[in-house]
């Protein structure tokens, strides 16, 4: 980009997980804060809870410096836990449908529980199932790349936006879809697995979300409705579930 593209806007498709759960809200990329009688704007502490979320963070800090040192101008969207399979576009054709993953290393846990809950699987809370992230709508998801598209960065700026709209609980969730779920007639149970993630289970969690509804972003939320869906799409694709991926087959922490 320095020496091709310098005037372009980059967009970058990043993470909350960058954050971690921190036992103080989470801002937008920046925090102010006073120290021995000085104040200063600085980025937002990160401690990412996975190589992945790393490699994320990685990204961020080259992006940044990038900006400050070759003027360029950059968005990071720090973007939630993206659930739905259509948007209007996908919707048109059956061959368009998004994937939907549910295996335990790249499947999102309201994934798991629609395929759960279709193949007649208990749902299988992480520990407690007090772990809590932030969440949109797939179609909030493409919504917010085109606001950051359409108003860039200026000149030398490198802009967070945190993209999502909601905050969930595992636990949460799990109720979210049982209650779904018995409404279509399923027999849906619940049962706390032990974790094999090595993460918080009970935590602080408040992140803010202004700039994009600033920008104009009117959100969808989770509600009975769309689950209906997800449920539903899960349960006419029910044939194609390889049921050796539902029980988690990766064990994070060190077995010793």
């Amino acid at each position: 980009m320095q020496e091709h593209f310098p005037n372009c806007h980059l967009v970058k498709l990043g993470t909350m997980g960058e954050y971690g759960t921190p036992n103080i809200d989470i801002e937008e990329g920046y925090i102010t804060i006073e120290h021995n009688g000085r104040k200063d704007t600085l980025p937002y502490p990160k401690q990412p809870g996975s190589f992945y979320h790393l490699s994320k963070v990685h990204d961020s800090h080259n992006i940044h410096f990038a900006c400050k040192i070759w003027g360029l101008r950059a968005t990071d969207l720090n973007q939630g836990v993206v659930y739905g399979v259509l948007t209007e576009e996908t919707g048109m054709d059956e061959l368009l449908i998004n994937r939907l993953d549910y295996d335990g290393v790249f499947g999102t846990a309201l994934n798991r529980f629609c395929i759960q809950a279709a193949i007649g699987h208990p749902l299988t809370v992480y520990g407690t199932g007090g772990q809590t992230r932030a969440f949109l709508d797939i179609r909030d998801t493409v919504r917010c790349i085109e606001l950051a598209l359409e108003n860039p960065a200026d000149v030398g700026q490198f802009r967070v936006f945190n993209q999502f709209t909601e905050l969930h609980s595992v636990g949460d969730l799990a109720m979210m879809v049982k209650k779904a779920g018995i409404a279509l007639g399923l027999d849906v149970e619940i049962e706390n697995i032990p974790n094999p993630r090595v993460e918080l289970e009970e935590h602080y969690f408040n992140a803010k979300n202004t700039n994009l509804l600033d920008l104009g972003l009117q959100p969808h939320f989770l509600s009975d409705s769309l689950l209906d869906s997800l449920l539903n799409f899960a349960i006419k694709y029910q044939h194609r579930v390889d049921n050796s991926q539902i029980m988690p087959k990766v064990l994070w922490r060190n077995p010793g």
